[in-house]
């Protein structure tokens, strides 16, 4: 469960509402599976932040968090969950090679689609360097290189082009149109408020990543926004 408060008394408001509902339905938080993080904004960060407590404890600052799979950090920058998927992308790799080697190209080719095309909420990644996303981008032509034998420097345009599988840039527009169409379908009123802003962040991210690709120099990396 996630609570998100705009101030520590409003956060400690719920906390006591959450409580309240724990002690009279006979449940009890974990505390040592509790933690707090506060958000940058901008550049700003507290110096001081007052405790806040969970059933008398006070709560872990915790300056990252993997929630459901994916790492938010308190500046809301997107590279470490990039670099999560990265190694997670290495892994199943380097799995499906060594115990796939002898299959048939339309095997390793179902399993690619199966095993290196989900990046998980990759459609979610709004602030991250240049830097990361390609490398990322350069492993996954490196996992469809080694899972079907070519060589280390063929070009990746043609080799996804032969084989009628998507590039990296072609599989996050397509995962982001496709987060994209369902929060604009959606019901819920959070959602609602996300897709009928114009500035929204998530908004002008998605549209971003349709019509322009960002180059930035390794010297001074920029931030998608």
């Amino acid at each position: 469960m996630v609570l998100l408060s705009p101030s520590v008394s409003a956060l400690r408001r719920l906390l006591i509402i959450c409580e309240v509902y724990a002690e009279a339905h006979g449940l009890k938080y974990n505390v040592a599976k509790s933690e707090l993080m506060v958000f940058k904004v901008g550049t700003k960060k507290p110096n001081f932040v007052p405790p806040v407590t969970l059933g008398g404890v006070a709560l872990k600052r915790a300056t990252e968090f993997k929630y459901l799979g994916h790492v938010v950090t308190e500046d809301l920058k997107d590279d470490k969950d990039i670099e999560r998927e990265r190694r997670a992308l290495a892994v199943r790799c380097n799995m499906l090679a060594r115990r796939f080697s002898r299959c048939t190209v339309e095997v390793k080719l179902i399993l690619f689609k199966a095993y290196c095309q989900s990046l998980y909420t990759c459609a979610l990644w709004v602030r991250f360097t240049q830097r990361a996303y390609n490398t990322l981008r350069i492993h996954y032509n490196n996992a469809f290189r080694l899972l079907l034998g070519l060589p280390r420097y063929c070009s990746a345009s043609g080799m996804f082009v032969d084989a009628h599988i998507d590039n990296f840039s072609t599989l996050i527009r397509k995962k982001t149109a496709s987060l994209m169409h369902r929060v604009h379908e959606s019901a819920n009123s959070i959602l609602n408020v996300i897709s009928e802003k114009p500035d929204c962040t998530f908004l002008r991210h998605w549209m971003h990543v349709h019509v322009h690709v960002s180059v930035a120099s390794d010297r001074q990396p920029r931030y998608m926004k």
